[in-house]
């Protein structure tokens, strides 16, 4: 299944192109009507990308989050991130984040955890994350009252680009990081004026 034809292939990139989430083979295989394996599949998305590095282009297809999704070249990351550090602030605050961060390292949590460790009440945090599907029941515990437990979805880690849970940072990163973030919030502050994350 090497050798499939243009068309193929142009429909498998249009079809990567226009989804906002990594595209599993199960889908290109019902919206292209065609059979193929993993293997003809990666043939098709190799010699794409080996296109697009012949020819200059910012992106490749990167398999992430059981699919297929276009990302930028690691050389622009800086760029990009000063475009998207807007956006997923407006989409997540920080504390809906620190929840989050809870729920993907200690999977599966109950509420009563999540609020043990943060010393918060999650209930907010929870009910959003799980709105907006970045986080699902995955059960319930053996514990009195049986309380729901939580864990992350595929949403999640193509939010944040990852392929599998082995790929989250380690803590002490995710430290450097929300430092780093801090420094840069606090130089960007206007006239000493706190920035506002909404949730």
């Amino acid at each position: 299944m090497h050798n499939l034809d243009q068309q193929l292939q142009q429909q498998i990139e249009a079809v990567i192109f226009a989804s906002e989430e990594a595209v599993t083979i199960q889908t290109i295989r019902q919206v292209t009507g065609r059979e193929f394996d993993s293997a003809g599949l990666q043939a098709v998305i190799d010699q794409l990308n080996s296109e697009y590095e012949f020819t200059g282009r910012t992106f490749r297809i990167h398999r992430i989050a059981g699919g297929y999704r276009f990302l930028s070249t690691p050389e622009f990351a800086d760029t990009i991130k000063k475009l998207l550090a807007p956006k997923i602030q407006r989409r997540l605050s920080r504390s809906i984040l620190e929840v989050l961060a809870v729920i993907a390292y200690n999977q599966p949590v109950t509420r009563a955890e999540i609020q043990q460790i943060r010393g918060v009440s999650p209930e907010y945090a929870i009910d959003r994350l799980l709105h907006r599907g970045f986080i699902e029941v995955r059960g319930r515990a053996e514990t009195p009252g049986k309380p729901l437990q939580y864990g992350t979805t595929r949403d999640f880690l193509d939010l944040f680009h990852l392929s599998s849970l082995k790929d989250l940072p380690k803590l002490r990163e995710i430290r450097e990081i929300l430092q780093e973030n801090e420094e840069q919030e606090y130089l960007a502050r206007p006239d000493g004026q706190e920035n506002v994350l909404s949730d």
